[in-house]
């Protein structure tokens, strides 16, 4: 897996630094791109940018490489993946939360419309 999906010489150095702390942000990034009520697009670019934070996170104390397409990917993957996660989950909390009349919850990340009561 080194040199595949990390460069350092453990994977605990990858984990740390890309799933723990920048999957944190990542997160943490979702969740107030939902709760400000932004388009999923925001989202995107701001994951991107964290993406090169990431990176440079890596250089700066690991000696990663600063300029490589293949782990800035790999990074952007894994916030893309996290920060999407905590968006969708966010917005099926407020989804359901505010407009708990027409909607109710299916699961952590969905939500449907509510079925009418027979009886009114």
């Amino acid at each position: 897996m080194q040199g595949i999906l990390y460069e350092e010489p453990s994977i605990w150095l990858f984990l740390l630094v890309t799933v723990i702390m920048g999957g944190w942000a990542a997160w943490m990034t979702g969740r107030a791109i939902a709760i400000t009520w932004r388009p999923f697009w925001n989202l995107l670019l701001y994951l991107l940018i964290l993406a090169a934070f990431v990176r440079f996170i890596h250089f700066a104390l690991f000696r990663g490489t600063l300029i490589s397409v293949h782990f800035y990917a790999i990074d952007a993957i894994v916030l893309l993946i996290i920060g999407s996660l905590g968006y969708q989950y966010y917005r099926a909390r407020l989804m359901t939360s505010q407009y708990r009349w027409l909607y109710e919850r299916t699961g952590p990340f969905s939500w449907r419309e509510r079925t009418p009561h027979p009886n009114g």
